[in-house]
C-alpha cells in the first residue's frame, strides 16, 4: 500500500481505493465511509454487460474503480446513440431520480463500487461536501458535453478522431500525471462504435486512424492497442 495514503480508521473496502481520494467518497469522513461501506459492495462486470437499463428503476449508484462505462440513449424507433463515456473515478447514476434516463454498459471489463441510492441521498443531506462533489462532477460533464458539441459540429474528420483518442488518453488511467507525455491503452470502443459516437462512417474513421499512424502521431497494435509517444502531437491534431 502506498505510504502517502492514510488508512487509519478507514474500512478495508475503502483503504486502498483510488475513488476515495479523487471521487465523491473523498468528501466523507472515516466514520461516514465506514457507515456507507456496510451496505456497499465491489463487483466486476464483463465487457458488454448492462449496468443500468434505460427507464429502469434506480436502486443504487456506483463509483467506477477501473475500466470504461458507455452511456447510451435509445430512440423510439429502436436506434441507439452513444452519448458519453465514464472512467474511474466517475459516479454512475443520477441523484434524486427514481428512474434512469440513460443506459449504462461496460465498454470494457469494469470494476465498480456500488451503494444503495437511499444511503447516498441521506448522506448528501448530512454532508454538504458530498453534494458539492456531485455538483462538480455534473458541471464537468456539462463542460465535456459542450466541448463535444463543438467537436461534432465544427471539427474536421481528422480532428474528431484525434479528439476522441485524446479523450481516452487523458482519462483511461486515473494515476496518469498531467505532465506525462507517453501512454499506451486499448480503445474501449470498436471502429463502428467510434463512428457512431463521432457521426462519421466506419470507412472515414479507419482512414483517419491510418492517417494519424502514417504521420507518426499514434502507433496501433492488434487493431485496438494505441501507443502515444508524445501526447502533445495528438493534442495538436485535435484542434484543441
Amino acid at each position: 500500500m502506498r505510504d502517502d495514503v492514510h488508512t487509519t480508521g478507514y474500512p478495508a473496502l475503502c483503504a486502498s481505493c483510488e475513488a476515495r481520494h479523487r471521487g465523491i467518497c473523498g468528501a466523507l469522513t472515516a466514520e461516514q465511509l465506514t457507515l456507507l461501506a456496510k451496505s456497499s459492495s465491489k463487483r466486476k462486470a464483463g465487457e458488454g454487460s448492462e449496468l443500468i437499463g434505460d427507464a429502469q428503476n434506480v436502486e443504487s449508484y456506483s463509483n467506477v474503480l477501473s475500466g470504461v462505462v458507455k452511456l447510451t440513449k435509445m430512440l423510439s424507433d429502436g436506434r441507439q446513440q452513444i452519448v458519453g463515456l465514464q472512467f474511474a473515478p466517475d459516479f454512475v447514476g443520477r441523484p434524486f431520480r427514481t428512474e434512469s434516463t440513460l443506459a449504462a454498459e461496460a465498454a470494457t471489463d469494469v470494476e465498480l463500487c456500488s451503494f444503495p441510492r437511499a444511503a447516498v441521498e441521506r448522506m448528501m443531506t448530512e454532508q454538504p461536501d458530498l453534494e458539492h462533489r456531485l455538483l462538480r462532477q455534473t458541471l464537468k460533464e456539462l463542460d465535456q458535453a459542450r466541448d463535444w458539441m463543438l467537436t461534432l459540429g465544427r471539427k474536421t474528420a481528422t480532428e474528431k478522431v484525434a479528439s476522441f483518442i485524446l479523450m481516452i488518453a487523458r482519462n483511461i488511467d486515473p494515476t496518469m500525471k498531467p505532465e506525462q507525455r507517453t501512454i499506451a491503452f486499448d480503445l474501449p470502443l470498436s471502429r463502428a462504435e467510434i463512428a457512431d459516437f463521432l457521426g462519421l462512417t466506419i470507412e472515414t474513421v479507419s482512414r483517419q486512424f491510418t492517417r494519424l499512424r502514417t504521420e507518426g502521431v499514434i502507433r496501433i497494435e492488434h487493431n485496438r492497442h494505441v501507443i502515444l509517444d508524445d501526447i502533445r502531437k495528438l493534442a495538436a491534431c485535435s484542434g484543441d
